[in-house]
C-alpha cells in the first residue's frame, strides 16, 4: 500500500515481461497514477503508484470554474506522472472526474495537460466513473457472487454502485464529494452545529433517491467502501478499537457501522472546536476536509443500514487499467471470480522456482483436508487459506535457502499482490507457510503469540497437513497419485496411492517424521501407510 503523497516501486524478480499500463485519475482533490505490468494475460504487476494533492475543486465557485493556480498544479503533476509512466515504457490513459466534467472551462486544463504535459485527459461521466470503480473493486475482494453496495466518497462526487455477477445493477454519481462540501458548508473551518445540520440533511436528501433504489432491487449482501476519506476513517476506527498493528494493507480491513459512526461524531465534534489537529492517526493533509466527508460516510450507513464496512483499495484506477487492457486485447474481467486463487498462483509464479511441485503438494494437502475437515470445526475460508499457503510456501527461496520459510513469511505478510483475502486470512496464510518447516508454532514466536487460542488451532492444524503434504512429494517427482484420510478417535490414517511404477519410500518416511504437529493438535496419533491391492486367494 502506498502511503499518502508517497510512492514506490515494487517490481517481482521474476516478472513476465509484457505490455505497461499507467491509469491517471485526476480527482477534484488529488491526482493519482499507478503503473502496472500486464502479466499472463490479465493480471497486473503494481511498477509504481504516485499520488499528489492538487484540490483542482476548490476556490468557492462549487467547481463551475478551475482556479488557475490549481490548473498550474495539476499541470505540472500530470508533466512529472508522464515521466514516470515513460521511464517504464508505459500506455498512458488519464481520466477526469467531477471537477472537471463539472467545469465550464475544461479546455483551459485539458488543452495545457495536452500542449505541456503530454497527457490526453479523457473526462468521463458520473455513471462512467461508478463502473470502472465497481470494476477495480471487483479486482480486488471476492465479492463476485455476493450483492454488494460500493460507496467511493471522492472531493467532488460520491460514486455509488448495486452489483452482482460482475454487473452493475445500478449505479449513481451524487455531488456529494468532501471538498465540495467543504466549500459549501464548511468554508470558515470552524463549522456551528447550524452549519453540520444543513450539510447532513443536505446528505440525507441526496442519498435517499439511491437508497429506494437499493431498496426495490432486493438490497445488498455486503458493504464496500474505497476511496481515501473510507480509508481514513476506518483507520481510526481499528485504532480506537484497539488495532494497533501497522498493517501492510487495509483491503479486505473491515469496522462495523457503530465503530464508523463513533469515529465520525468525534471527528465531527473535534473539526467543530477546532482540536481536529489533535486526533491521533488522522493524516494532516485531511485536516480540513475530513469532517465533510465524514458526514457522507455516516449519510451511507444510516441510509443503507450497513452493519460493516469492507475497504478495497483499489477503485477507479484499478478499473482503468482492467477497461484498457479489454479494450486493447478485446479481454474479459473473468478472473474476477477466483481472485484469491490467481493472485496466490501469480504470486508463486514470480517467487518460486518449483511453482509445479507447490501446486502438486497444494492438490494433497486439499485432498487430506477434504477427508477430515468436517472432524475439525474449521472456520469458512480454512480451504482456501491451505491452498494458499501450499502455493505459497516457498517463495522465500527467492530471498534466501537458509530459514527460507520465515523468508516466505515475510514475501506473503507485505505483497501487494495477494488480492481477496483480508489482512487477517494473509496472516494466516503466511503463518501456515512460515510453519510448513523446522519449528513448531511457539508462544516465544510473537507474530503466532499474539493469535486468539482458536485462531492458533488453526494455524497448527492448517500446517500440520501442509507439512505432510510436503513429505509425500520429497522427490518433486510426483510419486504419490492420491491420498485419502481417516479420521477416528484411535487416530488419523493417511493412506497413499503411488503412481504406476514409482517408489514412494523416501515420501513415506518423511511425511511420516513430519506428521507431528498434526498429531500434537489432534491429540491422536497419525500414520502414514501404503494402500496396497488386495491379494487375490
Amino acid at each position: 500500500m502506498s502511503h499518502p503523497g508517497g510512492s514506490f516501486r515494487r517490481v517481482s524478480p521474476r516478472s513476465a515481461t509484457g505490455d505497461v499500463l499507467a491509469a491517471i485519475d485526476v480527482g477534484t482533490n488529488s491526482v493519482h497514477m499507478v503503473v502496472a505490468r500486464v502479466v499472463d494475460g490479465d493480471r497486473f504487476d503494481v511498477i509504481a503508484r504516485e499520488k499528489e494533492q492538487v484540490r483542482l475543486g476548490r476556490g468557492g465557485t462549487d467547481m463551475k470554474r478551475l482556479a488557475p493556480d490549481a490548473v498550474e498544479r495539476t499541470v505540472a503533476v500530470l508533466d512529472r506522472f508522464r515521466r514516470v509512466a515513460d521511464a517504464h515504457d508505459a500506455e498512458v490513459r488519464a481520466v477526469a472526474t467531477s471537477a472537471v466534467r463539472e467545469a465550464q472551462d475544461p479546455d483551459v486544463l485539458l488543452d495545457r495537460a495536452r500542449a505541456e504535459a503530454g497527457v490526453e485527459v479523457e473526462v468521463i461521466s458520473g455513471v462512467e466513473e461508478a463502473r470502472l470503480i465497481h470494476l477495480g473493486v471487483l479486482s480486488a475482494l471476492p465479492v463476485f457472487e455476493s450483492r454488494i453496495l460500493v460507496t467511493d466518497i471522492g472531493g467532488g462526487s460520491t460514486e455509488l454502485v448495486l452489483g452482482h455477477r460482475g454487473e452493475a445493477i445500478s449505479a449513481r454519481s451524487l455531488k456529494l464529494g468532501a471538498v465540495r462540501l467543504t466549500d459549501r458548508y464548511f468554508a470558515d473551518g470552524v463549522p456551528t452545529k447550524a452549519d453540520v445540520e444543513r450539510c447532513r440533511r443536505h446528505v440525507r436528501a441526496a442519498l435517499d433517491p439511491f437508497g429506494r433504489i437499493v431498496e426495490e432491487r432486493g438490497g445488498y449482501e455486503t458493504a464496500i467502501g474505497c476511496s481515501g476519506t473510507i480509508e481514513q476513517l476506518v483507520r481510526l476506527a481499528r485504532r480506537r478499537a484497539g488495532d494497533h498493528d501497522p498493517l501492510r494493507t487495509w483491503n479486505g480491513v473491515t469496522a462495523t457501522g457503530d465503530e464508523l459512526l463513533a469515529v465520525i461524531g468525534e471527528v465531527v465534534k473535534a473539526t467543530r472546536k477546532g482540536t481536529v489537529d489533535r486526533i491521533e492517526g488522522l493524516d494532516p493533509r485531511r485536516y480540513d476536509i475530513i469532517a465533510a466527508g465524514a458526514l457522507v460516510l455516516e449519510g451511507v450507513l444510516e441510509r443503507f443500514g450497513v452493519g460493516e464496512l469492507v475497504v478495497s483499495e483499489a477503485a477507479l484506477r484499478e478499473g482503468v487499467l482492467i477497461d484498457t487492457l479489454d479494450r486493447i486485447r478485446g479481454g474479459s474481467a473473468h478472473h474476477v471470480t477466483d481472485v484469491g486463487r490467481r493472485s496466490a498462483r501469480h504470486l508463486a509464479a514470480a517467487f518460486d522456482d518449483d511453482a509445479e511441485h507447490s501446486a502438486w503438494v497444494a492438490a494433497l494437502a486439499l485432498e487430506v483436508f477434504d477427508e477430515i475437515a468436517g472432524e475439525l470445526d474449521l472456520p469458512a475460508g480454512a480451504r482456501d487459506h491451505l491452498e494458499a499457503a501450499a502455493l505459497l510456501a516457498n517463495v522465500g527461496l527467492t530471498v534466501s535457502h537458509a530459514g527460507h520459510h520465515k523468508h516466505s513469511y515475510y514475501v506473503i505478510r507485505h505483497s501487494d499482490r495477494l488480492l481477496g483475502f483480508t489482512d487477517a486470512e494473509i496472516e494466516r496464510i503466511a503463518l501456515v507457510a512460515r510453519y510448513h518447516r523446522k519449528s513448531a508454532p511457539k508462544a516465544s514466536h510473537p507474530e503466532y503469540a499474539r493469535l486468539d487460542p482458536e485462531e492458533q488451532r488453526i494455524v497448527r492444524v492448517l500446517a500440520g497437513i501442509l507439512r505432510i503434504a510436503i513429505g509425500l512429494d520429497r522427490t518433486h517427482a510426483r510419486a504419490v497419485e492420491q491420498v485419502a484420510a481417516r479420521l477416528d478417535p484411535d487416530g488419523l490414517v493417511v493412506t497413499v496411492t503411488p503412481r504406476d511404477g514409482a517408489d514412494v519410500e523416501l515420501e513415506l518416511y518423511t511425511a511420516s517424521e513430519r506428521s507431528g504437529l498434526l498429531a500434537d493438535v489432534l491429540g491422536r496419533p497419525v500414520v502414514v501407510t501404503l494402500d496396497r491391492p488386495a491379494v487375490a486367494p
